[in-house]
């Protein structure tokens, strides 16, 4: 099947299903409680003496930066996105799917809004400042008008959340409406995951040697800083916890070594299918980040992922 015919078929998925979050979304199921069980909570596996009162504060500060870092990410995509429209043939079934593409995203988006909202965080981001926020908008302008770093992306910032979103949705103990809408999200973002992945040859190929330098050794790192900002600094200030030293044991323990290199494989796999790299030739950033060799095969101890 050509590309060409798959963007038709998403297409048709996507007018198939239109899911309205403010209508069909279980929002009265919100609890004032914990949101996650213990062992799905950032900081499993760190010595910590939180009392029940604060974990479920800390449960609802985390779903909300991570929901906060999501609505985020979705934003750059759909400013790339727009990009490409400007100069696109609009009778290219690929723009038609973009489109829908687009309008799911700022669905999602308003859902992740209004979560946030119903939360009410008091956590302040200390990445919303700085060399870490100039940098952040610095690689939001050139991903914008890069299709392959786009699209490298759009698949780093899909296949991670939809592994740590599948791992709560599934858990028996998460609130009912957390877990509708990371089902609700993951139903979508699978197919925004199929599109990327049959469009990143195509941009490849077109991708000059800066983009291509950039797929090689900035997205990684950028990546890399994308999950560990998936829960800010602040959000352990505020249940008591240290936040810069908890943030960072935080990024080392099994759990969420486990997380990162399941979703960043996943990555990794799709850019070697699609010859972005070579097996035997996968780069330095690329096999620190996923903790594969040069061929992009697993090294070191198999670590579980949070059950």
């Amino acid at each position: 099947m050509s590309t060409t015919e798959r963007a038709v078929r998403l297409s048709n998925a996507s007018v198939r299903r239109v899911i309205e979050p403010d209508t069909e979304l279980p929002w009265e199921t919100l609890g004032d409680g914990q949101l996650v069980a213990d062992e799905l909570l950032s900081v499993a596996g760190i010595a910590h003496a939180l009392s029940p009162e604060a974990k479920a504060r800390l449960s609802r500060e985390e779903t909300a930066s991570m929901v906060t870092t999501g609505l985020r990410f979705e934003a750059g995509l759909i400013a790339g996105f727009a990009a490409q429209l400007i100069e696109a043939d609009v009778t290219d079934p690929r723009v038609t799917y973009m489109l829908h593409e687009m309008g799911e995203e700022t669905r999602h988006s308003r859902a992740f809004a209004r979560l946030v909202a119903e939360l009410g965080p008091v956590a302040r981001n200390p990445l919303e400042r700085g060399l870490p926020l100039r940098a952040r908008k610095r690689i939001a302008r050139i991903t914008a008008k890069s299709p392959a770093l786009l699209t490298v992306f759009v698949l780093a910032g899909e296949e991670i959340p939809d592994l740590l979103q599948r791992i709560t949705a599934e858990h028996p103990d998460t609130d009912p409406l957390v877990a509708a809408i990371n089902r609700y999200h993951r139903a979508e973002e699978a197919r925004h995951l199929a599109f990327a992945r049959m469009t990143l040859a195509e941009h490849w190929e077109r991708a000059g040697w800066l983009e291509r330098w950039r797929v090689r050794h900035l997205a990684p790192r950028a990546i890399g800083a994308l999950l560990a900002a998936l829960v800010h600094p602040g959000v352990y200030r505020s249940v008591g916890l240290p936040p810069l030293r908890t943030w960072r044991a935080v990024q080392r323990t099994p759990q969420r070594v486990a997380v990162r290199h399941a979703g960043t494989r996943a990555v990794l796999g799709a850019m070697l299918d699609a010859g972005v790299f070579e097996r035997g030739h996968v780069p330095r950033a690329w096999r620190q980040l996923c903790g594969v060799d040069r061929h992009g095969e697993p090294i070191g101890d198999h670590l579980p992922l949070p059950a």
